[in-house]
């Protein structure tokens, strides 16, 4: 089976003379090496990869040029497989990035110490899957958590505000789940204050708070 061709784009000389030289001894073929996007992009649309490895902050400004260097080669040649390796977990841009498909893989350079796990999840990017770090896992399920407003009610409360947003009264809600009306109206009380809505009649605060459940869905 022919190896996997590679173009690793990376302003580190070092890192990406190392990078280079681990994948060649692990059976891929580099056909190129970049230090910026410009020449990044001017290598693939040359040598036509298989895989791209590339650091999101290059030269000259460090902030975004992989990113949008990734970008343009995932739209010129959607079926090249592309590896952002960071320093830095990035949840904006790594959302950004595995939103445009299939191939993508995202990992910290501090992963890159087990050879044969990183070998295996470079082939796999070459085939088409989608490979994330653990560490941006943890960082895009706590943004969100911290981005859903619902996530400062308890599991009862939350199924009371369900309830809520199906039409049910209180004592509809108390029929159904097993418990007295004083008890739902408790909850109702503790919704409307955790989701911080504004002091005015309860009927618009019940209103209030089944629009944010629905817009949270």
């Amino acid at each position: 089976m022919a190896a996997v061709q590679v173009v690793v784009a990376d302003d580190d000389v070092l890192l990406r003379e190392g990078l280079a030289s681990l994948l060649e001894r692990s059976g891929f073929e580099v056909v190129g090496q970049a230090a910026d996007a410009t020449e990044l992009l001017a290598l693939v649309r040359d040598r036509k990869p298989q895989l791209v490895l590339v650091d999101i902050r290059m030269p000259p400004t460090h902030t975004t040029e992989g990113l949008d260097a990734a970008r343009v080669i995932r739209e010129e040649q959607p079926d090249t497989g592309i590896m952002v390796l960071s320093a830095h977990v990035d949840v904006e841009h790594a959302t950004e990035l595995l939103a445009s498909g299939h191939g993508i893989g995202y990992l910290l350079k501090t992963r890159v110490t087990d050879v044969a796990d990183f070998v295996d999840t470079l082939e796999r990017v070459s085939k088409g899957a989608s490979v994330v770090d653990p560490a941006l896992v943890q960082e895009l399920v706590s943004a969100r958590r911290r981005d859903d407003p619902l996530a400062v009610l308890s599991a009862r409360e939350q199924e009371v505000l369900m309830l809520m947003a199906e039409g049910r009264s209180n004592a509809g809600i108390a029929r159904r789940l097993w418990v007295t009306e004083g008890t739902v109206e408790k909850h109702v009380r503790s919704i409307l204050t955790k989701l911080n809505l504004p002091e005015t009649g309860d009927d618009h605060r019940r209103v209030l708070a089944v629009i944010t459940y629905l817009e949270a869905r």
